[in-house]
């Protein structure tokens, strides 16, 4: 590690520590630096045109298109969080403050669980939209959709604040070498030297249960769709709600299969190194939030047709 990094004055104090990142393969650092770059300046640019269109465009002002507006900006404030800095110690290490350390985890945290139940409430929408079809605009209200988001927005905070306070109360003296591109809790708490039992077990339990319950309530309403769709729709209606059932489903199990992955990996020993345990967790945090503009900008109908009357309206401007 001497070789690599010599100077070991940027490693002097417990209360900073240096986020090293895919330490195997230091000599790729800044080809994995542009890469980064790169693929934030397309979740910045496709996911904020979603959102642009959502906005402006009055045909998806619905509870459907606004909670995948919402999405989106979690995807851009969930790599927000972490890409710049990553990015920035690609190609120069700096420190990182524990205070600071702690503010990324909770947010890293907060912004995924906020994800979850925001899928959540996207399969709640679309079970009234098919199963209650007659009812749907006097159910969804734009109130009850309001207070639903502020429900999920709490719940998200409470689930995550005990773990990152568990965290804070916990002494670092192992090193100040985070072996990791973001502040995770289980990369922090590996340096620790005091009794880590207590965020260990108060993430993984806030993750089992809030992971088990989205996912039976997701499956179970997808479930009921897919009966009804079946079962009560016909012709193109049919088409059009198992294609906006499929498209929920793929982006679901994207985050909750990568979610699932990083947080099995980061709990095993030594059996896989610590550059795959890095790519996976950049898989969690990263590819979902860059491939949920494509996946809804192909299959959702709605979605597809803004964007190309908007380009229409761009060209036609251009060409005049």
């Amino acid at each position: 590690m001497e070789s690599l990094y010599p100077n070991q004055s940027l490693f002097l104090s417990y209360t900073e520590f240096v986020l090293l990142g895919f330490p195997g393969i230091s000599w790729a650092r800044h080809l994995l630096g542009i890469t980064f770059l790169t693929l934030y300046a397309v979740i910045l640019t496709c996911n904020g045109l979603i959102i642009y269109l959502i906005f402006f465009e009055k045909t998806l002002h619905s509870p459907m298109y606004y909670l995948i507006a919402l999405l989106f900006a979690i995807n851009i404030a969930g790599t927000s969080v972490v890409m710049p800095k990553a990015i920035v110690d690609l190609f120069y290490l700096n420190p990182i403050s524990l205070s600071v350390c702690l503010i990324q985890m909770f947010f890293i945290y907060f912004l995924t669980n906020l994800e979850s139940n925001i899928l959540l409430l996207m399969s709640l929408d679309r079970y009234v939209a098919i199963c209650r079809p007659l009812r749907y605009h006097n159910i969804m209200t734009k109130s009850l959709l309001a207070c639903m988001i502020i429900i999920v927005f709490i719940l998200s905070f409470v689930s995550v604040s005990p773990v990152v306070i568990f965290t804070s109360m916990v002494p670092f003296c192992r090193s100040n070498i985070i072996l990791d591109f973001a502040c995770e809790n289980m990369a922090l708490l590996s340096l620790a030297c005091g009794d880590i039992s207590k965020p260990q077990t108060g993430g993984l339990i806030g993750r089992t249960i809030t992971t088990c319950l989205n996912v039976g309530v997701l499956l179970i309403s997808y479930s009921n769709i897919l009966y009804t769709a079946m079962k009560t729709v016909s012709g193109k209606s049919r088409h059009k709600a198992l294609n906006t059932v499929a498209t929920h489903l793929i982006v679901a199990m994207l985050a909750y299969l990568c979610a699932m992955a990083s947080s099995i990996l980061s709990r095993t020993e030594s059996s896989f190194s610590v550059d795959v345990k890095n790519l996976f967790s950049a898989i969690y945090l990263i590819i979902p939030a860059t491939l949920n503009p494509f996946i809804y900008g192909l299959r959702v109908t709605e979605i597809r047709g803004s964007l190309a009357k908007h380009w229409r309206k761009m060209y036609t401007s251009n060409s005049h």
